[in-house]
């Protein structure tokens, strides 16, 4: 996967990949034990969903992660709309105190990350999604319900 850039000016998928504040800093949002952080990822989790994305799981690798304090998994159709769902979560982000870490995707764009340091986001292709088994991988994850009430 190759990291994008906001200076790769003529790319067809362009990232942002400046600096966030670091995990717990202030103005982030963010907790030491990610409370503050899981609204924001029950809400990107709904972005995804509305925006047609399947199999939307949130996992919550608190106590079990020192990387990320949570993995929100989708499968999109298409590499026109998951960079499209990318580029939508990193305005929401940026939004909500939440700004991008980095952004990254394979050169087929069948497999986008987008880092929000507490929160890491992967969209995949199904046949990508199935092969990668982010699921088992994290196995012992507790999955987390972010489906609004009614739905």
């Amino acid at each position: 996967m190759q990291q994008q850039s906001d200076g790769d000016a003529g790319r067809p998928d362009v990232g942002d990949t400046s600096p966030a504040p670091a995990v717990g800093a202030s103005g982030s949002g963010s907790s030491p034990d990610g409370d503050g952080d899981l609204g924001f990822a029950i809400e990107a989790a709904r972005l995804l969903h509305d925006r047609k994305c399947d199999d939307v799981q949130l996992l919550d690798l608190r106590g079990l992660s020192e990387v990320a304090n949570f993995v929100l998994i989708g499968t999109g159709s298409s590499d026109r709309q998951m960079k499209s769902v990318a580029d939508e979560l990193r305005d929401f982000g940026g939004e909500r105190g939440q700004p991008t870490f980095a952004r990254d995707r394979d050169p087929a764009a069948t497999w986008i990350v987008v880092d929000f340091v507490n929160l890491i986001v992967h969209l995949f292709e199904p046949n990508k999604r199935a092969y990668y088994d982010l699921e088992s991988l994290w196995g012992d994850a507790p999955r987390l319900e972010w489906e609004r009430k009614g739905e």
